[in-house]
């Protein structure tokens, strides 16, 4: 969604880093280019005044004029700035202490309300709670069935009541409390555009369940018109948050920038892909660090550290660097780094990498031929993929549906890696001793969740334990014989 506004800064930065010392006349130049940037992003006109005042108002004052890097502290004052317009802090969720926490959801049709009212409870369910989903949406039709589907997928249970939507949301208070459920949360109807129907509906719900928050949920390819909602919104039920989607759209994304210093309340939740696990928290800090070109390290470790588990990971490793790492353990890897999410995303969240491939397509379909290349293969092939002749090869290709020589050059690619990564076993053995001595502690502490891991297993290894012999051709890059990136081009 940023991609241009990335461009636009990473242009300003690069040239303010050309220059030993800043005048105040680069600084305008600078804070001129940010401002078209932010204009041309749809972000609103207060709201870029302001920001591009504050940066002025440091980067020209004692601030800059004690940096020993004139440049490298404007990039720190935007940084700082941009953070302040995305909401400083994060939202903490606290929850009542006398169960249930209730969470209103209101917003505007489209904006994919009920599909993050499931989103927000699948979180819930991860952070250790027992939500509850209220379908109060009676107007839309299917509205409550479209819920009831999403909360099977989510396992999470759905209440609605054909009374009306007041009477649904007041009486899953009682339906909660009867289940044990501690999170409370209503999805109520939207309309195509603001009404008095509508508000006044929306305002005898909150008025009956009485929410500890609400939360409006904005479509954040609509602009300045998810903005003008959003202060209307708040106007009516108070709003505590909003839930940002569709952040992975290719819209400009003044909303997210705009809605903290319009409407005056953060940005809770952002949406950024369709699966009902591409919901998380909302952190200004890292994502004005991605807006302006750094990556975003933490929210990627994150997602590594939901993906994998410390001691699978620490025997893969191992495995890896001993020469007996199997196509069983590419494939299992394979699968959790896909588990981390969208492709094209982390690649994003990572410092330093070029513009060119930050916005390259990934084509993920490559990674599912290889995937059913490896699923023809034998055990034996998995775990000793010199085996593989070119009979062998033929009858994995059929199984597939790829070439001979598609499976010849995954083996040969993987037999490279490695040789390769084996060549750095000896470098990395006292670390990865005491890497497998904090996992043996780690798991101590943990009251035996590793090895509860361990027995729900990955679906059964097949590789024998010891050294596998490899061969020592040339060591090459997969896909990049010729320069190519492989699924990027």
């Amino acid at each position: 969604m940023f991609d241009t506004l990335t461009s636009r800064f990473e242009t300003v930065f690069s040239r303010l880093r050309g220059r030993g010392r800043l005048s105040v006349e680069d600084v305008d130049a600078a804070l001129s280019e940010i401002r078209v940037a932010l204009l041309e992003a749809d972000v609103n006109l207060d709201v870029v005044t302001g920001l591009t005042g504050r940066i002025r108002q440091r980067a020209v004052g004692e601030e800059l004029s004690r940096a020993l890097n004139p440049a490298q502290q404007v990039v720190k004052v935007v940084l700082s700035e941009l953070t302040t317009s995305l909401g400083g802090e994060r939202l903490t969720i606290t929850y009542a202490s006398k169960p249930p926490t209730v969470v209103l959801l209101a917003g505007l049709q489209g904006s994919g309300k009920t599909t993050n009212a499931a989103k927000l409870a699948q979180w819930l369910l991860r952070q250790g709670r027992s939500p509850l989903l209220v379908g109060a949406d009676l107007q839309r039709p299917a509205a409550v069935e479209q819920l009831r589907t999403l909360g099977e997928r989510a396992g999470v249970p759905v209440f609605s009541h054909r009374r009306g939507p007041v009477k649904a949301a007041s009486a899953s208070l009682a339906e909660a409390t009867r289940t044990g459920r501690d999170v409370v949360i209503v999805d109520t109807a939207g309309r195509l555009a603001i009404d008095a129907e509508m508000m006044d509906q929306v305002r005898r719900i909150s008025k009956a369940v009485r929410p500890h928050y609400t939360f409006l949920v904005v479509d954040a390819t609509a602009g300045q018109d998810a903005v003008n909602s959003a202060r209307t919104f708040h106007d009516t039920l108070a709003l505590d948050g909003v839930i940002l989607t569709k952040l992975d759209g290719d819209a400009r994304g003044g909303a997210a920038l705009s809605v903290k210093e319009v409407v005056g309340r953060p940005i809770a939740f952002a949406s950024v892909g369709e699966k009902l696990e591409d919901f998380e928290p909302f952190h200004p800090d890292r994502l004005a660090s991605r807006i302006l070109g750094m990556g975003d390290v933490e929210t990627l470790i994150d997602k590594a550290e939901s993906a994998f588990e410390a001691e699978q990971a620490t025997e893969t490793a191992s495995r890896l660097l001993e020469g007996t790492f199997t196509f069983d353990d590419f494939l299992t890897t394979m699968q959790q780094v896909l588990g981390m999410g969208n492709l094209r995303s982390l690649i994003g969240m990572m410092p330093g990498v070029p513009r060119e491939l930050r916005g390259a397509e990934v084509d993920e379909g490559r990674i599912g031929r290889i995937t059913g290349m490896i699923h023809s293969m034998t055990p034996q092939e998995r775990a000793e993929p010199d085996i593989i002749d070119a009979s062998r090869r033929q009858r994995i290709a059929a199984g597939s549906g790829c070439r001979p020589s598609d499976v010849k050059a995954l083996v040969d690619q993987f037999k490279q890696m490695r040789s390769a990564m084996k060549g750095l076993g000896g470098l990395g053995g006292k670390r990865m001793a005491a890497s497998r001595a904090r996992s043996s502690k780690q798991a101590g502490r943990s009251g035996g969740r590793a090895s509860a891991s361990k027995r729900r297993g990955t679906g059964g290894r097949t590789t024998p334990k010891g050294p596998v012999p490899v061969s020592k051709t040339p060591l090459t890059l997969p896909g990049l014989e010729k320069g190519e990136w492989p699924g990027l081009n």
